[in-house]
């Protein structure tokens, strides 16, 4: 199948939103983009952009599918028979997919089921966006995420724990630099792994050939991290100067997910604990002030929003570019964190951007997301959501009726 998108604006994951460039898929890929005039009397499918403009879709690098927004998402998931949590990640994959969400990495699930949702949404047996995923996470005794993560002490027993998740089939090791919010009896400031640990941790991921995510808030367990060779450090809460100069000099990843806080403090008496509001309430002026430092000083930065978190919906993640805007980050620059980066970081060398022989995974939206970032915060400014060439969600499948929708989704 050959489609013409044509009409509007184009954002192809760089530094600029261009007018007068069409884009030509064949079978779910780019082919050719070029000025508009060079595809005068194309005879195919025509999809009509005018008004708006086309980008492509955008990545999640920090989600958690077992989890449910909920008030307390953890007690919730435990609620849940294994079959049913693997369901509802299935759900949430897809939801956020309709949100505009076409890649998204988990970086913490549960025994594993949303590998199960992971290995039937790539192969194209179920809709949903591109996913990579960590597995367990790997976490000291008693420390953030022990709830559900594999605990390991020593640096046997991490290299061991590694070497599981590598066995389960994780894409990326998940490894817990310090403490968090969202765990009782714990700081986010205090490291948690020692130096030696995560070194450990992180070169034995690397030696099978995965890349590491840490949880890392407090400033010593995030140069623990970099230190050891770290690909990204999500929340970076009270990170510093030489944070910020060790990172650059790594190339480390920044994936701050300002959404998780924002929609804890948005909703502090709707059944949150109040152990996680207390802290969320102590650390988010750090946060703001980490992202908006690293961004000044050039540092590479991914989008994710630690979807699953407290209100932290699922499909709502597109609201995570609109709200480091309100940070200081220009909209362009936060369509590219949300897009290219994001491939960068995910190791997706086909997604992310708008080129010859990149999948047509595409969001179309409203106006123009580089003077207002709200046309791809927002769902109600999302008029198309393309994956693999198919339209998967938005105004032209929701006036195609649900027929279509299947057909759309396999």
């Amino acid at each position: 199948m050959t489609e013409l998108y044509i009409g509007g604006l184009l954002y192809d994951g760089g530094s600029e939103v261009v007018a007068s460039q069409a884009v030509l898929v064949e079978d779910g890929k780019v082919t050719k983009v070029a000025p508009s005039g060079e595809f005068a009397g194309f005879a195919g499918q025509t999809i009509d952009t005018t008004g708006g403009t086309l980008m492509p879709g955008l990545f999640d690098c920090h989600v958690h599918l077992c989890l449910g927004a909920e008030g307390d998402p953890g007690t919730a998931a435990d609620k849940l028979l294994p079959g049913q949590l693997t369901m509802k990640a299935l759900e949430r994959a897809q939801t956020s997919l309709a949100g505009g969400i076409t890649a998204l990495r988990d970086c913490g699930g549960k025994e594993f089921l949303e590998f199960a949702v992971r290995d039937a949404v790539n192969s194209g047996q179920q809709m949903g966006p591109t996913i990579r995923a960590s597995g367990q996470v790997i976490c000291m005794t008693g420390g953030h995420g022990n709830r559900t993560g594999r605990i390991a002490d020593g640096i046997d027993e991490v290299v061991r724990a590694v070497r599981e998740q590598i066995h389960a089939g994780s894409d990326l090791i998940k490894i817990m630099a310090t403490g968090g919010v969202m765990t009782p009896g714990v700081n986010p400031e205090d490291a948690h792994y020692r130096a030696d640990e995560m070194a450990a941790g992180i070169a034995e991921g690397r030696r099978f050939h995965r890349r590491s995510a840490s949880h890392a808030q407090g400033r010593d367990g995030i140069l623990n991290a970099v230190r050891g060779g770290i690909t990204s450090i999500e929340h970076g809460i009270f990170m510093d100067e030489t944070c910020v100069r060790e990172m650059l000099a790594q190339g480390t990843y920044l994936v701050p997910t300002v959404a998780a806080l924002r929609n804890i403090l948005d909703n502090t008496r709707n059944g949150i604990p109040a152990y996680v509001v207390d802290k969320a309430e102590r650390i988010s002026e750090n946060h703001r002030r980490s992202l908006q430092m690293y961004y000044r000083a050039g540092g590479n930065i991914a989008m994710g929003t630690d979807a699953g978190t407290p209100f932290n919906r699922h499909g709502a993640n597109a609201m995570e570019l609109e709200f480091m805007t309100e940070l200081g980050v220009s909209p362009v620059d936060a369509l590219r964190f949300g897009t290219s980066a994001g491939a960068d970081l995910m190791d997706l060398a086909d997604q992310g951007r708008v080129g010859p022989g990149m999948a047509a995974d595409f969001l179309v939206v409203d106006g123009n997301p580089g003077e207002d970032i709200r046309m791809a915060s927002r769902r109600e400014n999302h008029r198309l959501v393309i994956k693999g060439g198919i339209p998967v969600a938005g105004q032209a499948v929701s006036a195609a009726g649900p027929s279509f929708q299947r057909m759309a989704a396999f």
